[in-house]
């Protein structure tokens, strides 16, 4: 990306993010057996299942929140730049410790976007901002854990 691009994207960034609620809410609640409802501080849902018959596990909800954040980033900020989304998708893989604590130890991402009037490179600095910067939930996460990024991109 040129000098000039990137200024230009700089600068539309201003702001961005900054409109959060410094300290965030929720409730989770016992239903039944090992089955909880979350319930988020504007009043999502989301249910919580440790045998994964009703619900997610919190393991999986948080692979997804990852996913989630970095995506509402970087298609921000590919449409910033100017690129015509197709559609967009992330898979995600996590690869937990085997003992307690289970944590993740390695997470894998790939981005597959279908999109006009965007380059490779576009989309790297879109992923670094997001992993370097923006995406919240990447840097709640503990920081010995590798987490890869790649992307696959058809131009159409």
């Amino acid at each position: 990306m040129d000098k000039e691009k990137e200024t230009l994207l700089e600068e539309s960034l201003k702001g961005y993010k900054e409109k959060i609620t410094p300290v965030t809410k929720g409730t989770l609640t016992w239903e039944r057996e090992l089955i909880f409802l979350g319930r988020t501080q504007r009043g999502y849902e989301i249910e919580f299942d440790a045998h994964i018959q009703w619900g997610c596990a919190p393991t999986e909800a948080l692979l997804l929140s990852l996913a989630g954040c970095m995506g509402i980033d970087v298609v921000s900020f590919l449409q910033k730049m100017k690129a015509e989304l197709r559609s967009f998708k992330i898979e995600i893989i996590g690869e937990r410790n085997p003992e307690p604590p289970q944590y993740y130890k390695k997470i894998e991402m790939i981005l597959h976007i279908s999109a006009k009037n965007v380059t490779e490179k576009q989309i790297a600095r879109a992923v670094a901002l997001s992993q370097e910067k923006y995406c919240s939930v990447y840097h709640s996460l503990r920081k010995d854990m590798e987490v890869k990024v790649d992307y696959i991109l058809d131009l159409e």
